[in-house]
């Protein structure tokens, strides 16, 4: 088995830069590359590790928001949580790291700017952190998170800003006692380098589901969240 030190001589300059930035040297360097690895370039692509980092990033800025604004309500940290985990947020932060640098693309991908697609970008982000947690464990991936928000000043302001149709959505349902929506992938369209997202968007306790098409899946699961609530609101007044 390869030492990590051994593991770190393995990797291309631009991920040996980027794990000193992370400051995290993985034991496991494959899901370092693996996490900037789209799936445009190979079948073994970073989509299962966003899938994870998704997750992961959501705890470590609850706790972080938890920690630092005590004295907010659920709704409003719901509210600043969702601007810190938002696609622009997170493409700031994955440019101030230099992640364009050391994506996997395809041929395609390349061409059409994939290095800077906002998309690319914060998915790949949420996938480095999907791969810390797996090489080092929850706190260590925290403290990753930490570091990657320590430039973010976290005021309660941010709470006011405007609201995504997921977030609306979550909170729609969260003051009626119902649970959270869930969201599926139910195709993926077109070429690797130019795709469409088709989501569904499902709410337990009625049953009833939406769909939203979007050239992200997050943009996607946006817009099946907007046809949701458009359809909540209308059932009230109908």
């Amino acid at each position: 088995m390869d030492t990590p030190g051994r593991a770190l001589r393995c990797l291309s300059p631009e991920l040996t830069v980027l794990q000193k930035r992370l400051q995290h040297e993985f034991a496991n360097p494959r899901l370092l590359e693996r996490a900037l690895t789209h799936r445009s370039f190979t079948a073994d692509h970073n989509e299962r590790l966003e899938f994870l980092g998704d997750s992961v990033l959501s705890l470590a800025v609850s706790g972080l928001l938890f920690e630092k604004l005590s004295h907010l309500p659920e709704g409003d940290l719901s509210r600043v949580r969702a601007n810190l985990v938002k696609q622009e947020t997170l493409v700031q932060i994955a440019t101030g790291l230099g992640l364009s640098s050391g994506l996997r693309l395809g041929d395609g991908e390349k061409r059409s700017g994939g290095h800077k697609r906002p998309s690319i970008l914060a998915d790949a982000l949420e996938a480095v952190i999907g791969a810390v947690y797996l090489d080092a464990g929850f706190e260590v991936a925290a403290a990753v998170v930490r570091r990657l928000y320590s430039g973010v000043e976290l005021n309660a302001q941010m709470s006011a800003m405007s609201k995504d149709a997921k977030t609306e959505l979550q909170e729609w349902l969260q003051g009626r006692k119902m649970k959270l929506p869930a969201y599926r992938v139910v195709a993926t369209l077109g070429e690797a380098h130019q795709q469409t997202f088709d989501v569904e968007c499902t709410v337990t306790e009625t049953g009833h589901c939406e769909r939203g098409i979007g050239a992200s899946r997050r943009a996607a699961e946006q817009a099946a969240a907007a046809a949701m609530l458009q359809h909540l609101r209308a059932s009230l007044t109908a």
